[in-house]
């Protein structure tokens, strides 16, 4: 059970868990694709050079068989043209000499398929082109050497040389061409003409020669042609003629053994090396949730039972480690330890505190109560008379006399009835007023009542319309200040379990409160909303006013003793009376604002009358 929660809480994506087995998996990816980066780096370019001197040695090899080939023509054909008989027959050509050399044995024996003796015009003596397979002459082969021999400048081809040989197309064929002059074996006389010995080659025989399956291509190309494949290579091998530019190319097909099997040694190290990885992170994810996270998880589901319970019983940790986690549960049964004698000490204190606290709060209380009947007073010692006494005196006496016009009489009657309504309206509004303060004493008197009789017993509670309470603290709030304020609350009856002077004392409190939040936002006016609801037999009363608010974060310390928002106050201990005096009835205080400049909202909770709850289920 506890390693399945283990698990979730790993995945779940705010946990510590989830962040580290996250930055495992981070580092193992980039250590994965670094190590692949390296071993690309170092695999890759090692077997691609072996690869590319393979396909240089097959280069190389190829060439060295084309160069062997032509230069065993070229010493065939310098023995015939330092032959004496070869002098000799390019000055008197005889059927003898023909019949001797151009025979199918002798060409058979030198492996070449044409000969031919040229004069140096370029007069062909005679010329002949012999099918080795068939020991049969081939005349169309013979006219495409004689036509090839005449596109040939064979004093320029030897350079001053006695023989060379080279590569030439004839046709589709491709052969090894042998040129020698004529001359003595002694070198005397003036050379009097060439030998030309021609050998055919084929694929079969190149593919013999090689080792590997080969064929002539008619592709011209100068440079070695390398065409890759995943599997395998080909490559086309240049055949050069005399003028240094290819006639053909030999072209074969090779396995890309070497790059093949550093393709599957870069898997493999790849592979091994991230099924390595995965190894270890799964390794250090389990060592991690072992000793680092199931200690934590411990310590954090025990602060929850202490917080849920209130009971500060001590954390069962595991004393013989010696790490972090040890001395963490070390020192958290310290602080609960310290925290056990601080609420022993501190109940002790709060049973003396709460009769000092209390006297205060009555205080406090009848202080918020008496600023309205202040108010009062100062307005009405404050207010000048409606009309000036002298005036009306005089007014009376003008017409007391006989002589006074009628048209001054009416001005007088009108100005002596409009004194009379001033002073009737003043009169009113005094005694209104006068009734507004006899209702915030009677409201004094009744704090001090109560708390004399209650001072030391749990407030009885009662159902109570707060409603009716909620109008009578609105109309002393107007009074409590020089800022205009509108009240908004709801005209039905709410009743609430509740003791009604107490609950009085908060919603007085609460709207003093407002009262100066809105004074100290500096608009001149402001509003207090009052809502209330019903749900599940508790009642919900929301005061919502426009002031000045205050920051989120300094809402959990507004009901701590002695605490204001406004650095001119010492007060505080309202708030804090008002929050033990709805605990005290069984119900709840808090506070909450947007931020300076959002207004705050109060929100109250009382039970319901058990009644009145089945009136609503009904």
């Amino acid at each position: 059970m506890a390693r399945a929660w283990l698990d979730a809480r790993l995945r779940r994506p705010g946990s510590l868990g989830a962040k580290l087995l996250l930055i495992l998996t981070g580092v193992g990816l980039l250590g994965s694709v670094a190590i692949t980066l390296l071993l690309a780096a170092v695999i890759t370019p090692s077997f691609n050079h072996l690869e590319a001197a393979a396909v240089d040695a097959h280069v190389e090899r190829t060439r060295a068989v084309l160069a062997e080939n032509i230069t065993k023509v070229e010493s065939a054909v310098r023995d015939y043209g330092d032959w004496n008989s070869s002098y000799d027959y390019m000055a008197n050509p005889t059927r003898a000499f023909e019949q001797e050399s151009f025979s199918t044995l002798a060409m058979a024996n030198l492996h070449v398929n044409g000969m031919a003796y040229v004069y140096n015009d370029g007069g062909i003596v005679i010329a002949r082109w012999l099918d080795l397979t068939s020991a049969a002459d081939a005349p169309a082969m013979r006219a495409r050497l004689i036509e090839r021999i005449g596109t040939i400048d064979l004093k320029a081809t030897l350079k001053a040389r006695n023989s060379t040989a080279f590569y030439a197309r004839l046709g589709d064929a491709v052969a090894a061409v042998g040129v020698a002059q004529v001359r003595r074996s002694d070198g005397t006389g003036a050379p009097r003409g060439y030998v030309l010995m021609v050998r055919q080659i084929t694929s079969q025989q190149l593919s013999t020669l090689l080792q590997l399956r080969a064929r002539l291509d008619p592709a011209q190309a100068d440079k070695p042609v390398l065409t890759p494949s995943r599997t395998k290579m080909t490559i086309g091998v240049p055949i050069l003629g005399p003028d240094g530019h290819g006639v053909a190319s030999v072209s074969f097909v090779v396995p890309r053994d070497v790059s093949t099997l550093g393709t599957r040694m870069l898997v493999l190290a790849i592979v091994g090396s991230t099924v390595l990885l995965i190894v270890l992170l799964i390794v250090l994810s389990r060592a991690i949730a072992r000793l680092v996270l199931a200690p934590l998880n411990h310590v954090e589901r025990h602060m929850q039972a202490v917080t849920a319970s209130g009971a500060l019983s001590l954390l069962r940790a595991e004393e013989n480690r010696r790490d972090e986690i040890g001395s963490l549960g070390r020192s958290f049964n310290k602080m609960l330890s310290q925290l056990k004698d601080l609420r022993e000490q501190l109940e002790v204190q709060s049973f003396a505190l709460g009769k000092s606290e209390s006297a205060v709060a009555v205080m406090h209380n009848v202080r918020n109560a008496l600023n309205p009947i202040s108010t009062i007073l100062s307005r009405g010692l404050a207010d000048a008379p409606p009309a000036d006494k002298a005036l009306i005196d005089r007014a009376l006496s003008e017409l007391a006399r006989d002589d006074t016009p009628p048209a001054r009489r009416q001005k007088l009657a009108a100005f002596l009835a409009a004194a009379i309504g001033a002073e009737d309206a003043a009169r009113t509004d005094r005694a209104a007023q006068l009734k507004t303060g006899r209702e915030a004493m009677q409201h004094v008197l009744e704090i001090i009542g109560t708390q004399q009789a209650q001072a030391h017993e749990r407030p009885p509670l009662d159902t109570c319309d707060v409603t009716e309470l909620i109008a009578q603290n609105a109309t002393i709030a107007r009074y409590s200040g020089e800022t205009a304020i509108a009240f908004d609350f709801p005209a039905r009856p709410w009743p609430v379990m509740a003791n009604r002077i107490i609950l009085s004392q908060v919603i007085g409190n609460l709207f003093g409160n407002a009262a100066e939040a809105i004074a100290a936002s500096g608009t001149g006016a402001g509003s207090i909303r009052v809502a209330i609801e019903e749900a599940d037999g508790v009642v919900t009363i929301t005061i919502r006013d426009d002031g000045e608010g205050f920051s989120p974060e300094v809402g959990a310390t507004l009901f701590q003793r002695g605490y204001s928002t406004r650095a001119h106050k010492s007060g505080g201990l309202g708030l804090h009376w008002c929050a033990n005096s709805m605990n005290a009835m069984e119900g709840s205080l808090r506070l909450a604002s947007d931020g300076k400049g959002h207004g705050a909202v109060a929100t109250l909770t009382l039970k319901a009358p058990m009644s009145h709850t089945h009136r609503h289920a009904a």
